[in-house]
């Protein structure tokens, strides 16, 4: 769903409004991909989907920031139905925003919202919402807020003073938050209170994944998106400083990180950016990539041709792509091992 100098988080938003055009469903695309994985659409159609999440009961939960709701998604079928509404939607003059991440601990279900508050034009808050009812939900950290109170101290430009958040990780009954375009991860408990984990300079923080105590983060990196600004870097909660260590790097656009088969780590990579393309565009249609990250420090690409991937999940061997156009891929048969 960039660099914070434009709040381009992933190089999902344009504040100019033009993104919204690209968001729009497309059932045209197609992968193609290069590797063995066996590729197929599962969904279509989804209205601004960027999030996603495995829920307790084994399904897909995805964000539809456009229609402020979340759908649950049949992993086998592609069923869809409606899990939340009621959310706040993105604001149109945007077109990314309102629902943008989704999460459970235990059987109760969490969404981050972001750019819906008074700053960009909106009227609601910024943060983290526990979801009460199938229309009902609770805002239960106002992040927004905090952000506005408590503006980074590493000296890069930044024009929206609520952030831009992107996504978020359960951890020890709270959560990790990252945020694009302040470009820090905050720690938030689910009685409210917020504090910043770790800053970083220009690099535009993207997913999480978790392992114990070690976090594990994608970078996008600031525009043109080199492949060697597209990273996955690890820290420690609990370090004091904590210090981030680059995992690996190689591949433009990082978006998400998630554990998948034999507990190997995976990227997802939404590929080079369109030349001359002002800062915030998404990348090119159909160069995003499923890589894999290996022990000394590159990407493998596992599946290729993905058309602006946005999120990943893993059950089983076989993993879920979301993608900017409003679909779903399912690529069965991905391998772990080292």
């Amino acid at each position: 769903m960039a660099t914070a100098r434009t709040v381009a988080i992933t190089a999902l938003l344009m504040l100019a409004g033009s993104l919204i055009a690209q968001v729009a469903p497309s059932a045209e695309s197609d992968p193609s991909p290069s590797s063995s994985p066996a590729t197929t659409l599962l969904v279509k159609g989804l209205e601004g989907a960027l999030g996603s999440t495995v829920g307790p009961d084994g399904a897909l939960y995805v964000t539809e920031g456009a229609a402020g709701r979340i759908s649950r998604v049949d992993p086998q079928t592609g069923e869809i139905t409606t899990f939340a509404s009621g959310l706040p939607k993105a604001l149109p003059a945007i077109g990314i925003g309102g629902p943008i991440d989704v999460s459970f601990i235990g059987k109760t279900a969490y969404v981050l919202v972001t750019l819906v508050s008074p700053d960009v034009g909106g009227g609601d808050v910024d943060g983290i919402y526990r979801v009460d009812g199938a229309d009902s939900s609770t805002v239960v950290a106002d992040i927004g807020d905090f952000n506005k109170n408590n503006p980074p101290t590493i000296p890069f430009p930044f024009f929206v003073p609520t952030g831009v958040l992107y996504a978020f990780q359960t951890f020890r009954g709270g959560f990790l938050v990252t945020d694009g375009h302040l470009n820090r991860v905050l720690r938030v408990t689910r009685d409210g209170k917020i504090a910043v984990l770790i800053a970083f300079d220009d690099i535009v923080p993207t997913g999480l994944a978790v392992l114990g105590k070690t976090v594990y983060m994608a970078e996008a990196g600031p525009v043109p998106h080199l492949p060697r600004d597209g990273k996955v870097v690890a820290f420690t909660v609990g370090q004091k400083p904590p210090t981030a260590t680059e995992v690996a790097s190689g591949a433009p656009l990082l978006v998400d990180v998630e554990f998948g088969p034999g507990h190997s780590l995976y990227a997802l990579s939404q590929g080079p950016g369109v030349p001359g393309a002002p800062p915030g565009s998404p990348a090119q249609p159909n160069t995003g990539s499923l890589v894999k990250v290996n022990r000394n420090g590159t990407f493998t690409a596992i599946t290729d041709g993905l058309d602006r991937p946005t999120s990943l999940e893993f059950i089983g061997t076989t993993a879920y792509v979301v993608t900017l156009t409003g679909e779903v891929w399912k690529i069965e048969g991905v391998s772990g091992g080292a």
